[in-house]
This record gives C-alpha cells, sequence and structure tokens, in this order.
C-alpha cells in the first residue's frame, strides 16, 4: 500500500481522550488513544486504519467464507454483545461443532498486547487470524483456499483495489484488512475510566471499597488501566496438563508448564464463563477459587503462595465489593457500538 500522506494530530481536552489521526489521501480513519492507557504497542504507522480498511475488515471478520464449511467466521466465536468473547460456551466451538481445548478470548484493546492467546503462540497482531483460520477444530479451512475464494468474489476485489490499490489479494492485504479491523477495537469508555478521567463519574463507596480491595489483591497480574500485564502465570485452576500445557506448549520449557496468559477484566461482567478452560461460571465463584479453590503445583505464581498459605484471604463483604468494582470495568457502548457490528 502506498501512503501519500500521513498526518499525526494530538488532541488533549477535557477528560483527555488523545486522538490519532493516520491519514491516506482521501481515505482517513481516526483512532482514539485513552489517556489512562500507555502507548500502543502494534505499529500503526506501518498499517494505518482507513476508512475503507476497516470496513473491508470488518466485513472479513464476520464472514463464514473464511471457515472450511462457509458458517464458522471469526464473529462466530467472538460475538460483540460478549465483549467479542463466545457466550455460554466453556470452549470454543468450530466448524461441525468440533471443541476446541480453551475458553474464547476477548479481542479488545489487541494494539497494546505484544503476543496473543492463552499460550502467546503469536507474537503479532497481523497473524494472529491465521490461528483460527487453519485450526481444524475452529475454522479448518487454509489461507491458500481463502484467497483463491477472496480473488473469486468480484466484490471483495473492487473492495480490496479501493482499499489498498491492488489488482490481486494477498495474504498481507488480506491480514492487514483484518487487523485495521481488530486494531478499532478499544474499549475505554467504562464508569471506571470516566471515574480516573475526572469526567464527572463517581463510584460508590461500595464500588470504591472495592476498587482499594482490587489494588492490594489483584493488580499484580491485572495491572494498569488494561487490566492485565500480559504475562503468563499458573493460577491454581487445575494440575492436570495431560491435555493442555500451557505456555510450556509454546516455549518447550517445564517452568512454564500450566501458564496462561492473564486476560484483561474489562468488560468482565460480559465474558463469563472464566478462565482458560472456562470451567469457573460466575465472577463469585471466580473469587471463591482464589479463597478456598487454589491447587498447588510446581509453577504456581507467587503471590497465590505466601506464608504456606495457598489463594487470597477475602471475606465475604470484601468478595461483594470487588466484584461490584469489577462491574464498572463495563463499556456498554463498546459492546452496541454499530461500526463494530455485523449488519
Amino acid at each position: 500500500m502506498t501512503v501519500n500522506k500521513i498526518i499525526l494530530i494530538v488532541v488533549i481536552g477535557s477528560g483527555a481522550l488523545m486522538s490519532f489521526y493516520w491519514a491516506e489521501e482521501n481515505n482517513q480513519m481516526p483512532l482514539k488513544i485513552p489517556s489512562n492507557f500507555p502507548p500502543p504497542i502494534y505499529d500503526l504507522k506501518q498499517n494505518p486504519v482507513t476508512e475503507k480498511g476497516f470496513a473491508l475488515g470488518r466485513k472479513l471478520f464476520y464472514d463464514g467464507q473464511l471457515s472450511r464449511n462457509g458458517i464458522v467466521s471469526c464473529g462466530f466465536c467472538h460475538q460483540q454483545p460478549s465483549a467479542f468473547t463466545q457466550h455460554g460456551h466453556d470452549v470454543s466451538h468450530g466448524v461441525d461443532d468440533r471443541l476446541g481445548k480453551r475458553n474464547s478470548l476477548a479481542i479488545s484493546n489487541v494494539i497494546w498486547q505484544k503476543t496473543f492467546f492463552w499460550d502467546g503462540g503469536v507474537n503479532h497482531l497481523d497473524f494472529v487470524p491465521l490461528n483460527a483460520l487453519e485450526n481444524p477444530v475452529e475454522m479448518d479451512e487454509t489461507l491458500e483456499n481463502v484467497l483463491k475464494k477472496l480473488n473469486q468474489s468480484p466484490a471483495y476485489k473492487s473492495e480490496f483495489k479501493e482499499a489498498f490499490q491492488t489488482e490481486v489479494i494477498t495474504s498481507t492485504h488480506f491480514l492487514s484488512a483484518l487487523s485495521q479491523f481488530m486494531a478499532s477495537l478499544i474499549t475505554a469508555n467504562s464508569r471506571y475510566d470516566r471515574y480516573v478521567r475526572q469526567e464527572g463519574e463517581k463510584l460508590t463507596s461500595e464500588e470504591l471499597t472495592g476498587l482499594s480491595l482490587f489494588k492490594k489483591n489483584c493488580n499484580s497480574c491485572h495491572a494498569t488501566d488494561l487490566f492485565t500485564d500480559g504475562s503468563y502465570r499458573n493460577n491454581g485452576v487445575t494440575t492436570d496438563y495431560r491435555f493442555d500445557k500451557g505456555r510450556q506448549e509454546i516455549t518447550l520449557q517445564l517452568n512454564d508448564r500450566g501458564k496462561f496468559k492473564v486476560p484483561t477484566l474489562r468488560n468482565i461482567e460480559y465474558t463469563d464463563p472464566y478462565m482458560h478452560d472456562g470451567s469457573i461460571a460466575t465472577l463469585e465463584e471466580v473469587l471463591d477459587h482464589y479463597t478456598d479453590g487454589v491447587k498447588d503445583s510446581p509453577t504456581l505464581d507467587p503471590v497465590l503462595k505466601s506464608n504456606g498459605k495457598l489463594g487470597i484471604t477475602l471475606t465475604d463483604a470484601d468478595k461483594k465489593n470487588i466484584i461490584a468494582f469489577l462491574k464498572t470495568l463495563t463499556d456498554n457502548e463498546f459492546m452496541a457500538e454499530k461500526r463494530f457490528s455485523e449488519y
């Protein structure tokens, strides 16, 4: 893609959302970088989000043609009303209703991620779709076949030409379009966000107590306003790693066995069930796990094993307050934003 002109504008106002505009001639689209977030990791200058690229990426995201059976799209397992997770399924369901072995992670704020998936098996946003596309229990297709389908479609040929000035749809164009859509899925307008940005939002005494308890007990892993430090940790959900060794499947290091990526807690109210295997149904049960259900193993995270005691000490009142706070992380506008929806 030839970019004729790149413009960078920073606007800081009340509430301080910084708007970065990468503009291609006659085709520009702003991404709003929240002032309470760190700088993005993904290099948007290498793949600027444009109106036509975004629209094309959204169409691809919801197109079942990307799968072998023509039914399973990216949006099949990443549904907007549940913050781009597959609501109600403990593990992902793919073609022919085949089951994966892990819960579907939320697609949001991805331009702040260095690695992707529960095991970190992909280290660049542009390659994320390939994992699902070629996985036999998810989309069960090949990149070669997908590109063949797209190049046989007059509509897609026209849309790719408008977005990328290309006569032939290549893997680079295909993946770049999907990345532009995913890069735009920024969730940062919860009650908590408006509170910390001093935009007039107030939290209740229960929520503020929950925030204080959260900072004391939870944010060593769920750090910053992204609510994840991007690390891989064993949180004691299981000691049976016969079928899923977590991070070890990528690094082959024994000290990574049972470690999984720390997920964001944003929109956590709507992303159940929880944990890498979807084994915990409710937020109440999540906190019960951390107080009474942590299972010991050689790689258990040290924060869950101190002074010879497993887990975290919380009262029932503490748990109630923490859950009240966690619900302030819900961004209803994000989950209802028509620009992100299929229709």
